[in-house]
């Protein structure tokens, strides 16, 4: 993410223009802005309806996680771990290869996959798993799900980060390109959007679509697709799976404010799963949303509120669970 780019003691000049910016700016202008982008195609092409007052949920949480985040980082001053890796350019492994474009490449390669593998061990142990299910927790998947990481996790990627660039001998320049471009992917991948193509790029690069499956509250959906800019490493390992998940999140009861997300990372096991305190306010939105997909034609408000209803139960209880209960009358 953005807040594991380190700070470089170089600048930009702009040819023809007095002003200067730090590489940092410039990453973090880039991202913004290709947040707003992001934002507005999830607004003018939804893949997935979400009500507003959800979905603002979502954002307040993944954004108190991201400043959160961001503070404690700082404070650690982890940033001397990239010091360190600057010390160590000459001597890793990266450094008997001549050419700097194939050193360039191999060293973004190296790093894209070591993401791959690392987000597969937060999938296959549970000492992991149990600070990694709090980005997974989201059930209304957006673009600023990509910020939902809870600080244990993020510490742990950094260090292992750090580790592995002063093994490969990586240029600061490259590792902040490597991180920039991360980003703008988990972004991308995060988007309620869909596009034209989009099952062709996904021949080489992770899209909302592949990486909405592994959102999926479905365990043999969810261990898949663990690519963080390249789909190739799912291709390639045999964890790629194209299907749309019947229901977004986890299973089980969990929490969506800022503080108890910081306390679920270090619950091992999940509560069953009761009914939200604000559950006709959600149907209601969904039902509003319905009615606003057919202009509001009259006739069909009750229609309305019980396809709303049913869909926010099977994602709450999860569809086998509801259908049972309407059995049971």
């Amino acid at each position: 993410m953005l807040n594991e780019v380190p700070i470089l003691n170089v600048d930009f000049y702009l040819p023809g223009s007095w002003l200067t910016l730090s590489p940092s700016l410039t990453a973090a202008a880039l991202l913004l802005i290709a947040f707003a982008g992001f934002a507005a195609c999830e607004k003018l092409s939804p893949r997935a309806g979400i009500p507003i007052p959800l979905l603002q949920q979502s954002y307040k949480a993944n954004f108190s996680l991201f400043m959160f985040n961001s503070l404690i980082m700082s404070l650690l001053s982890v940033s001397l771990l990239w010091a360190v890796a600057k010390q160590h350019l000459s001597s890793g492994i990266l450094s008997y290869i001549p050419n700097a474009n194939w050193k360039a490449v191999i060293a973004l390669l190296s790093l894209d996959l070591l993401h791959y593998a690392w987000h597969r061990a937060c999938h296959r142990f549970d000492a992991l798993w149990m600070f990694h299910k709090v980005h997974h927790n989201d059930p209304y998947l957006n673009v600023s799900t990509g910020f939902r990481i809870h600080i244990v996790e993020l510490f742990m990627t950094y260090c292992l980060k750090a580790l592995a660039i002063i093994a490969l001998g990586v240029e600061e320049l490259i590792v902040l390109v490597s991180e920039v471009v991360t980003t703008l992917f988990i972004m991308f991948h995060h988007t309620n959007s869909e596009f034209k193509g989009e099952k062709w790029f996904g021949y080489v690069f992770t899209t909302p679509s592949l990486h909405r499956t592994h959102h999926s509250v479905e365990r043999h959906e969810h261990d898949r697709n663990y690519g963080a800019i390249l789909s190739v490493w799912d291709r390639l390992f045999g964890t790629l799976l194209a299907r749309e998940p019947a229901a977004i999140g986890i299973n089980g009861s969990s929490p969506q404010d800022f503080i108890n997300l910081v306390k679920f990372g270090f619950v091992e096991k999940l509560p069953a799963k009761a009914l939200p305190a604000n559950l006709e306010t959600m149907i209601a939105e969904a039902a509003y949303y319905k009615a606003e997909k057919r202009n509001f034609n009259p006739g069909r408000e009750w229609d309305d509120w019980l396809a709303a209803k049913q869909e926010i139960l099977e994602k709450i209880y999860g569809q086998k669970h509801n259908r049972m209960r309407q059995l049971q009358g």
